[in-house]
């Protein structure tokens, strides 16, 4: 089983890797096959205007996670890696005044943002809790083309034609041809006993086998240089997020008592605690504002693995950029078995397969840098999922902000108590990674679907002034 470092470490936007980038790049996949000569339709019928429909969860949280932006601006052209934030409101509202998309290579199409884009809360899509739709008529109103969807986490599509092919969870099942095919976590370990490799050896193995580049390690840089970008500018920023919950940013707050509090040479025991925690929510503030993010594996649990990250650069004395290399492939090998074998999806699996997968993740890598065997790091990411099996996803007002901000800073908190309960000990513990795992995705079967990212439950309904 194949997957890159580069598919769960995404860079994007937020506020949401499932709703907000996702969509987008539905939307430009949608006009690619637009463009091309794969489907059939009557001899010079042409499209010349646009709709969506907007199911499951996308349709019940979409407007509070912005995938009525992400799909306009996916049809206006945009693409999550390259849409600068900064522009977007002046494409919506370009959209809006004139009634038209205007993609680079195609003539333009007709589409009113408040008829043509329908958020539909009655009919689900059958193949995933995250559906969407998109339609080209001609200007008869004749539908020429119909493509469905699925938004399957962490910025992955699906085609409705492709979903047989891939696992429940959206993991495409298939010969990788690669030199450490591990599915997982017991083939890892044993895969690493026989070649004697580190599991970021064997991770950098695959990805060098699988795709060839000379310019790897500049490509992981880049990916922290997106992390660490994305903590500083969080802790610069202030005010209230969008949304209308008034949510007011904290990080920069925060970041300025605990450097204040620095200067007074007072030991304080709590310092790399309350760094972690900043350094997250730096992050999370960040995506919840639209900006520039990195999907860890998701956008909703993007701050946790760069707190950690961030957090080794800063108090773990010598660390290296090789270290945050070893850390970034540690953690890609973990977070692959886990959307492999059970999902990092809130809308299938609720937030334990979002912020309890980028604990896992972020334990493993920091146990790896502080020179954990593979049993070790195994054993570190065993921990940290285990402490969020069964936690719900119930976003308020189905914004990614109340509880989603606070919950990254925690869960970098639980990454690093259990890289150093793992680092501690010799590898030997109860429960397999493979079974918690396991554990998560039967949880995840089991639980409502009001407190899968539907904001029908928990949290959502029980603040009153929401």
């Amino acid at each position: 089983m194949f997957l890159s470092v580069f598919d769960l470490y995404k860079i994007g936007i937020g506020p949401s890797s499932s709703h907000t980038m996702g969509p987008m790049s539905a939307a430009a996949r949608f006009l690619d096959e637009l463009k091309s000569d794969a489907w059939p339709r009557p001899s010079g019928a042409v499209v010349t205007r646009l709709g969506v429909s907007l199911h499951g969860s996308l349709a019940f949280t979409g407007v509070g996670h912005a995938t009525d932006r992400a799909v306009i601006l996916g049809l206006a052209g945009e693409r999550p890696d390259t849409v600068d934030p900064d522009a977007m409101q002046a494409i919506l509202d370009r959209v809006r005044a004139t009634g038209r998309v205007e993609p680079p290579g195609h003539s333009g199409y007709a589409f009113d943002a408040d008829a043509d884009l329908v958020l539909d809360k009655v009919e689900a899509m059958p193949g995933h809790a995250n559906g969407l739709a998109f339609y080209g008529y001609d200007d008869d109103g004749r539908l020429l083309l119909r493509r469905g969807y699925y938004s399957v986490g962490g910025g992955f599509i699906v085609g409705e034609d492709e979903i047989a092919e891939t696992t429940v969870y959206g993991a495409r099942a298939e010969d990788d041809h690669v030199p450490y095919p591990f599915a997982s976590a017991a083939e890892m370990l044993q895969m690493a006993d026989k070649s004697g490799l580190s599991i970021a050896e064997m991770k950098r193995a695959n990805e060098l086998a699988r795709a060839p580049d000379s310019h790897l390690d500049a490509r992981l840089d880049a990916v922290w240089e997106a992390m660490e970008g994305c903590i500083e500018r969080g802790m610069k920023a202030t005010g209230e997020l969008p949304g209308g919950l008034k949510v007011r940013r904290r990080a920069a707050v925060l970041a300025e008592k605990l450097t204040e509090r620095a200067k007074s040479n007072r030991f304080n025991p709590m310092a790399a605690n309350d760094w972690l925690t900043v350094y997250a929510m730096a992050v999370n503030e960040e995506n919840a504002a639209g900006g520039r993010v990195v999907t860890a594996p998701t956008n909703g649990a993007a701050g946790t693995v760069p707190a950690v990250i961030k957090f080794m650069t800063q108090f773990h004395e010598g660390a290296t950029k090789e270290d945050v290399r070893t850390f970034l492939l540690t953690s890609a090998a973990i977070g692959g078995l886990i959307k492999h074998n059970a999902s990092i999806s809130g809308a299938e699996v609720g937030c334990q397969g979002e912020v309890g997968s980028a604990a896992a993740m972020a334990a493993a890598g920091l146990a790896a840098v502080m020179g954990g065997t593979p049993q070790q790091i195994e054993n570190a990411a065993e921990i940290a999922l285990e402490h969020h099996l069964g936690m719900t996803c119930d976003p308020v007002a189905g914004l990614v902000q109340v509880p989603c901000i606070e919950r990254n800073g925690i869960a970098a908190v639980k990454a690093v108590t259990a890289a150093s309960l793992a680092i501690n000990g010799d590898g030997e513990h109860v429960v397999p990674l493979d079974n918690c795992i396991e554990t998560m995705r039967q949880t995840g079967a089991d639980m409502d679907v009001r407190y899968k990212e539907t904001s029908l439950a928990g949290l959502a309904v029980n603040l009153p002034a929401c």
